[in-house]
């Protein structure tokens, strides 16, 4: 979508994953000059700057060279622009050479980026939260076979079309977003103005950061919250749940990939269950516990799970 190519195991993609990879790791890292000013006055926080400008060094160096690359591709005629299925990149180099004065090469680094990085390791982790509740809940697996069944034709595979008719497996990933959010903690907001929160005095100005995962597991809030129950989802599909469930955020700094991750999740984990029969490997069941951090990543499936067999045989 955004470069217009499969790049399968490439070193590129290799030295992106890397690139995601150190960018959470340094996420999860307090700055102890936020909370002490000081420390930043004495020079504190030296070595975490240091770290977070070499990140931006290299994020930036390996944006340059797609730029460069895909610039190369127009200059020789290599790129069709009449093309209908465009790539992101593309069109964006076409606005810059229109308004240059508008779309700079930090902004367009800035779109990809986001597009490259955004959604990419939550999309992933919420896919595994939610195929590690399945196996340990093969009642709810089968119930989202036999739904999906009853959409699909036999002998075709499952489609973007079929989406909007599986009410169960989008309850079965608004259910694993309530229990396991991709970010447990929201990015930080700030008090527009004074207010008590709690019995607290908030100042105007204050940094605030929401437990997003304590609202989403408060038994005040949600009947038995630990218990993996999609069915609380049904009938929900185009309500707003109050503040009581908000994994993409609230507001205008709300996450914009919200629709495009549910509908992918929605139609990669339907995809999933459709076409095979899954079950644990033993009888332990899959570690559920989370991971220290900001995006509190915990469940892996390495060795813990196999197909026993193929569902569908296509025509």
């Amino acid at each position: 979508m955004v470069i217009g190519e499969h790049v399968g195991d490439s070193e590129e993609v290799k030295r992106f994953q890397e690139l995601v990879r150190e960018t959470l790791r340094l996420s999860d890292v307090s700055n102890v000059g936020d909370f002490l000013p000081i420390w930043r006055w004495i020079g504190g926080d030296k070595g975490f700057k240091n770290k977070m400008l070499g990140l931006k060094a290299k994020r930036d160096k390996f944006l340059e060279d797609l730029l460069e690359e895909h610039r190369r591709l127009r200059s020789d005629l290599k790129f069709d622009r009449e093309e209908k299925q465009t790539p992101l990149i593309q069109v964006l180099l076409s606005l810059q050479e229109a308004e240059p004065e508008h779309y700079t090469d930090n902004v367009v680094k800035g779109i990809m980026w986001d597009l490259f990085a955004a959604g990419t390791d939550t999309s992933k982790s919420t896919m595994e939260w939610a195929m590690s509740l399945l196996l340990n809940n093969p009642h709810v697996l089968k119930k989202a076979q036999e739904e999906i069944d009853l959409h699909v034709e036999p002998g075709r595979l499952l489609d973007e079309s079929d989406v909007e008719k599986l009410r169960y497996v989008h309850s079965i990933v608004m259910e694993t977003l309530r229990m396991y959010p991709p970010g447990p903690l929201m990015i930080p907001h700030e008090a527009s103005e004074e207010c008590i929160v709690g019995g607290y005095n908030v100042p105007r100005g204050t940094m605030l950061i929401v437990n997003l995962w304590a609202i989403e597991n408060d038994p005040n809030v949600w009947n038995e919250p630990t218990k993996f129950v999609p069915e609380r989802f049904l009938g929900l599909e185009r309500t707003r749940v109050g503040f009581k469930l908000m994994p993409f955020g609230v507001g205008r700094r709300k996450c914009p990939g919200e629709g495009l991750a549910t509908r992918v999740i929605t139609l990669t984990l339907a995809a999933l269950i459709h076409c095979f029969d899954w079950e644990r490997v033993g009888e332990q069941m899959v570690d559920m516990s989370r991971a220290r951090g900001h995006h509190a990543q915990g469940s892996t499936l390495g060795g813990k799970v196999q197909t026993s067999k193929k569902r569908i045989e296509l025509h």
